[in-house]
């Protein structure tokens, strides 16, 4: 509480005045932090060519997950989410469900157009966000940061990898 007094420019008696104690602040500035951190409206993709879209979708998934401010907030909610579990859907919600529904909706398009084979949207699109932030997170928050180069040569592995499973083969087509 000492720290983030400091931190606001305030003394820990007008901070306790306000939040009776270190839970009540958690867990209304934790939760206000990730929400701050939200997609800024929606999220366009270059349309056409599902590699170009998926590439792009990832890209831009990375660029906000490993913002150092996003690494830092999440690190702070995983390290408390045990005991304030509020931080742990927070998280979750914020950074992950936007870049999803964006996703599913691309895949739906391309699935209706014959484009690709997709049994499961939900699982599918799962499997795709894994491949992409799952290793660049983690080591984010462990304090590793990839170069540009790396973490293109990731991205685009990925949507190539992803796109092996998806498109037709010639015994379905």
């Amino acid at each position: 509480m000492e720290a983030v007094a400091e931190a606001a420019g305030t003394t820990k008696r007008t901070l306790y005045a306000k939040y009776p104690d270190k839970r009540a602040l958690f867990a209304e500035v934790v939760p206000w932090g990730l929400a701050r951190m939200a997609w800024d409206g929606p999220l366009d993709l270059p349309h056409g060519e599902l590699e170009t879209s998926l590439g792009g979708l990832a890209r831009t998934v990375l660029s906000r997950l490993l913002d150092p401010q996003a690494v830092a907030l999440r690190r702070l909610a995983l390290n408390e989410a045990r005991r304030f579990p509020e931080f742990a859907e927070a998280a979750h919600a914020n950074t992950y469900w936007e870049g999803r529904r964006v996703l599913i909706d691309l895949l739906v398009t391309h699935a209706k157009a014959g484009e690709i084979v997709v049994d499961d949207l939900d699982l599918t699109a799962d499997q795709f966000m894994a491949m992409v932030a799952a290793l660049p997170t983690m080591l984010a928050e462990f304090g590793v940061f990839r170069t540009p180069e790396e973490e293109e040569r990731h991205v685009d592995h990925a949507v190539r990898l992803f796109l092996g499973g998806v498109l037709p083969r010639e015994d379905e087509a």
